[in-house]
This record gives C-alpha cells, structure tokens and sequence, in this order.
C-alpha cells in the first residue's frame, strides 16, 4: 500500500465512553463520548479512539436492565416525562440483538469531528483531546473483557507496558469490535484469568517471513536479531525466528528464565493454548504412560548402501516399461539414493508423475496429454496484455515476486549462473505457470527453491513443471496463508525431541526456544538452504521414497540437534546463541551421517513397546507399518522385501493399550 494512501475503516462504533470518576479527579461525574475504530494504514491495523468535542452530561442516561426486556430510568428529574425520542430508544433497545447489558443515550447530539490528537500515546496536555489514543495491534498486548451492566473494555500494550482507559459500550457494539479484532490478530483466553484474552499476531508473523525472503543482497554473517532472514543460501534467518517467535508465544509467555525442570510441563501447554486449533497433550488418552517415562532403549546400528545405478533401475523394469517389484526399489533408493543419471526418470515416478505401473505408451500418451495442458494455461499469463494486468493486481504482484526471486536463486549453479541464461527463462515461465495453475495460492516466497533442483535435474520445461506440481501437493500448506502446516510440524518436531531427549528438550525451553522455531527454515524449503546442492538431491530422493516412516523430514531435524545438542548445552548458549549456531550449520553438514542417524532414530522408536499414541500417530505407526511389522513377525519375510503376494487376514494389533482392527485384504508384490 502506498503512503499517501487514505486509511480503509474495518470497523467503527459510535457512543464508546471514558468514565472520569477517579477519586483524585476534578472531574468526578464527566462521561467523556467518542469514535472507536479499527483502521488499515499502509498495511498495518491500528486501533485508535477519539473523543467528541463535547462530553456527555449522564444525568439524561437510560440503563436496560438486566434481561434486556425492561428499562429503567436512571437519574432522571423529578417531574420529568419521557420523551418520543426516549421512547423510541428504549423500544429499540428491547430489539437489541447484543447479549450484553446496554446503556442507551436517550440525548440526542449531533455528531462531530473527532478530535485530531490521537496518532501517538495518551496526550495529557490537551484540554479536548487528553483521551484520544491510538496503537498498532502488533502492540496490544491484551483486552480484559468486563461485563457489569455493559461491557467494558480495557487494553494493555505491550512496549512500554501500558494501560489505556476503560471503554464503556453503553449502546452496544463490543462484539462487533472483538470480531473485527480477531480478524488481524489471535485473541486466546488466559489461563489464569478467564476475563483477559491474550492477544497475537501470527499472520503478520508468518506473512513477513515471507516477504522478507530475499529482500536484501547482503551475504554477511547474521549478528543482529534484526536482520533478514532469506537474503541468501548461507545468510541467516534470524528475523524470522523473531517474527515466529512473537506469533507463537503469545504476549503473556514473556516471562523471565525458569529453570529446565519448571518449564517442561507448562511450555507443552502454552504451545496449544497460542496456535488455536492444535493442541498438544501429554497424555493423548487415558491409560498412555506420559512421553517423560518411555525408555526407547539402545539405538541400533544401520547400514546404507550406494546409490541405485541405472543397471539396478533397469533390472526393475518389464518389457513394458511398468516398475516391478516397487516396494523393494523403494527401498534401495531410501539406502543410498540414485546415481544422478537415473535422477531425471526416477523423479517422476517418485514425485507421482508417472504412475508406477504405466508401460512406455502410456507415459508418452501422459506426457502428450500434460504437454498441451502446461501451454495453454501459460498461454493464459503470455497473452495478458499491459492494460489488463494493470487491472489485475494478483497477477502483478506474483509477477513482481517472482522476477525477484528468479534473480537470486541458486546463481552460484552452472544451470542459473550468468546473465540472461536460459534456465533463469524457464524458472521464471514455471514459476508463472503455476500461478495459473493454481490461482489460490498463487506464487508465494520460497516456492523458487523448491523448483531449482527439479528444473536443474528434469533439464525440460514441462517435465519440471509437473514434478514441481506434485511436490507442491506435498508442500502446499507450507505456504498457506495461516500455515497450519506449518505450525502443525513445528508441534510435531517438539513432541518428538520430548521423546528422545527430554533434558534437552527441556533445556531450549528453559531458553525461550522450546518451540524449536529456529527450525522453520529447515521445514519450510526441506533442508535447501541447509545443504550443498548435490546433497539437497539426496536427501529430497530419499525422503520421497516414504520410507521409513511418514514424517521422516522431522526425524532428520531430530538427528541434526541430536548432533548438535552437546555443543549447545555445555556452551551454555541462550536464545541468540542457539539461532546463530544453527544459522552457522549452513553447508557444513554431512548428508549421510544425518541419513544414519535418522533411520537409527526411527528404528529405536519403532522398536519401543510403550510408544505413546502421539508418536505414532506421527510417524504412522499405528496403521500399515504396524501392519508390516505383524506380518514379519508372522510370515518371516522382511519389510519391502519383494516375495509372493501374502494370504488375506485379518488379525488385531495392538498399540500401547489401543487395539487397532485392521483389515488386509490384499498384499501387492
């Protein structure tokens, strides 16, 4: 939004009073009248109340009474007879449709200019104006709600902390107001006090995030919280971690430092209590052992092998051309991934884009069929002329975002390196396709990551685009407006470093990073600012495989500090410290001691007999691979491995007290 553009109205109310009845004041009976609004000012939502010119004399006041039904009059003069206009008021009033009590102002009085002071704190110095005040909701710390009569309402800011004068909503209004404030921020009822609602602001948190991507060229070293999170593959993300941070702590979780042990407990709660929606339990049912007393055991050894090599790819294949023996191929590429020269097919089966038991015809007939339908929706932005984009703002603002982006990644690659270089043509044309695509979300800030290495490995515009749209169904909620994806994963990863390390998990609580938001990066773009790129392949043909388990990406986040945890503990690191150690892992990590470490995680979890409902819901345990584990039990065959199909049966599996019925009917090869 541009500066000079005029401030939109999201809300307005007339009739909000400030009650001046404080012992020491002179003015005892005054009832200051004013405009309370909620404004958008240059992108920003601002809160501001402005008085009228004149007060209100409260002895001309009708009070409805408390079943809304019948009104009294309050401190009228003797003799004196109700008027039509107060009656007209008062019939009104029984009409209300607020369910709180109301105060109606049967006087009428013209309306007038708000007063012009009001674009800062409270200013005392004026006669007319000392009530006006205005803040940003980014600021607003907390509403305490009251209702006695009428509601009242009273806002703490949270820098300096500060209290504004109690609102009175004689003629109703409050609800529209809270309403209209849950719409720009999270409003979440304290725990101690069910009359304060906690206020933050997750969006501007998480939207910021984004727009601050690649705002900036500066390649230094992140030593200020202030800093841009996304200016480059090795700059930090330090900004963002602030922005998180503030969304999920919520105003009242600003605390001073406890010790490890206090803040186990109470972090986990907190952390349901500031994302509304998801909540995080210590005991999912009743009869589950808490996740503190589970002994996972010893973490057993794992093997990995060499990357699959086209001679194994082509062993895998019918005269055909349809995959055999998938489970099986799966899993040789979850041990060492692929040589590179088998990259460009295997992603395509693995991504969903080609179906594993196509033959040659049929992906050639596919790969017609796609070919048409990826040129006519980028025929659709191609044929946008200048006038009509100037119409459609979207499509200019994705435009924008994306030529930006295009610019900045991955220009150290042979494939984007240089000026007008062809691949930086395709990045950019997918990248716009794909907002045809799928309009809704349209092209938001990293998507350019995750398209690089497709690009890069399909070497062809059309076969990129499709694999980046399967990746993308995958991804999507990553970069969603709310993000619940996001957040979503964020509780997932603290649920699971619970379990495997509670001294550490109860450490970074203890330092304000019980959140883990200093992880974001990694879960938003899946490592890709972590690695060397040939690294990011590896790890991305792995993880697409599903194998070990759903969710592997939270294992190799729990390996990576389960390396790291050491280090951060006996350095005694606080919050800064520990964001600029993991901004400082950039590049620097080994690919395949975190693939090690990741399946052994995964394999001493699996092998717990008390695994908690929570944690396998997350790795999927309690369904197919609780399943497959039965069956090798069973039947001696092990898992993936490529034997004859399995009879039909049904059996009953238990898992830590919960008995799962689970029907198979049919086992493929």
């Amino acid at each position: 939004m541009a500066a000079d553009t005029p401030p939109k109205v999201l809300f307005e109310h007339e009739g909000v009073f400030i009650h001046s009845n404080s012992e020491d004041s002179e003015e005892q009976d005054l009832l200051v009248s004013g405009f309370l609004r909620i404004i958008d000012k240059d992108g920003e939502t601002i809160v501001e109340y402005k008085p009228l010119e004149d007060t209100v004399d409260p002895s001309n006041m009708l009070c409805a009474g408390k079943d809304s039904s019948s009104v009294m009059e309050w401190t009228r003069g003797p003799g004196e007879e109700r008027s039509e206009l107060q009656q007209a008021v008062v019939e009104q009033q029984q009409q209300s449709y607020e369910t709180e009590w109301d105060m109606i102002n049967a006087v009428s009085y013209p309306k007038r200019k708000p007063c012009a002071n009001g674009e800062g704190t409270l200013n005392h110095n004026q006669e007319k104006s000392k009530w006006a005040f205005s803040f940003s909701v980014w600021d607003l710390r907390s509403v305490s709600v009251k209702k006695e009569g009428w509601t009242r309402l009273v806002f703490k800011l949270k820098e300096p902390p500060t209290s504004l004068p109690m609102l009175h909503f004689h003629q109703g209004g409050s609800e529209g107001f809270l309403d209209c404030l849950r719409r720009h921020a999270s409003l979440t009822e304290s725990l101690d006090d069910n009359t304060c609602l906690l206020v933050s602001t997750p969006n501007r948190a998480l939207s910021q995030s984004f727009e601050n991507l690649l705002d900036d060229n500066n390649y230094g070293l992140v030593t200020k919280l202030k800093k841009d999170p996304y200016v480059t593959t090795l700059g930090g993300f330090s900004k963002v971690t602030n922005y998180i941070f503030d969304a999920f702590r919520g105003p009242e979780l600003e605390r001073q430092r406890r010790p490890a042990e206090e803040v186990a407990d109470l972090d986990i709660l907190e952390l349901g209590e500031v994302i509304p929606g998801l909540e995080i339990n210590q005991q999912e049912e009743p009869g589950f052992e808490v996740i503190t007393r589970v002994d996972l055991g010893a973490r057993p050894e794992v093997t990995r092998r060499e990357p699959l090599s086209a001679d194994d790819w082509a062993e895998h294949q019918d005269a055909e051309g349809r995959m055999r023996n998938v489970s099986h191929l799966k899993k040789m590429i979850f041990k060492g991934g692929l040589c590179h020269a088998v990259r460009k097919e295997a992603w395509k089966f693995l991504l969903g884009y080609y179906p594993w038991d196509s033959t040659y015809e049929e992906r050639k007939s596919l790969q017609r069929r796609k070919t048409d339908e990826y040129f006519r929706m980028k025929l659709q932005w191609k044929s946008v002329s200048d006038d009509q984009e100037r119409r459609n703002s979207r499509l200019r603002d994705f435009r924008s975002l994306i030529e930006k982006d295009v610019n900045r990644t991955d220009r150290t690659n042979r494939f984007y390196e240089g000026i007008d270089n062809p691949g930086l043509v395709l990045l950019h044309d997918i990248l716009m396709t794909y907002c045809m695509y799928d309009f809704d979300l349209g092209y938001v800030q990293g998507m350019s990551d995750l398209l690089s290495p497709v690009l890069y490995v399909m070497e062809n515009e059309v076969e990129a685009f499709w694999c980046f749209v399967s990746y993308m169904d995958q991804m999507h909620q990553n970069f969603e407006e709310q993000m619940q994806g996001m957040k979503t994963q964020l509780i997932q990863l603290s649920t699971l470093l619970r379990l495997l390390d509670l001294s550490f998990w109860n450490y970074l609580g203890s330092q304000d990073s019980g959140y883990l938001y200093f992880c974001f990066r990694w879960l938003l773009i899946r490592f890709k600012r972590e690695l060397r790129y040939p690294d990011v392949l590896r790890l991305w043909e792995v993880m697409w495989t599903g194998l070990p388990c759903q969710n592997f990406h939270l294992l190799v986040c729990c390996s990576i500090l389960d390396s790291e945890k050491r280090k951060i503990i006996e350095e005694n690191y606080g919050f800064n410290e520990i964001l600029k150690h993991i901004n400082d892992l950039s590049m620097k990590l080994d690919i395949e001691e975190i693939l090690h470490k990741s399946e052994a995680i995964c394999m001493q979890i699996r092998s717990c007999k008390d695994l908690p409902h929570s944690i396998s819901e997350i790795l999927g345990f309690d369904t197919e691979s609780e399943l497959s584990k039965l069956e090798e039990r069973e039947f001696g065959i092990p898992l993936d491995s490529p034997q004859s199909p399995r009879p039909a049966h049904k059996q009953e599996v238990f898992s830590n007290g919960k008995k799962l019925e689970l029907q198979q009917s049919q086992f493929r090869q």
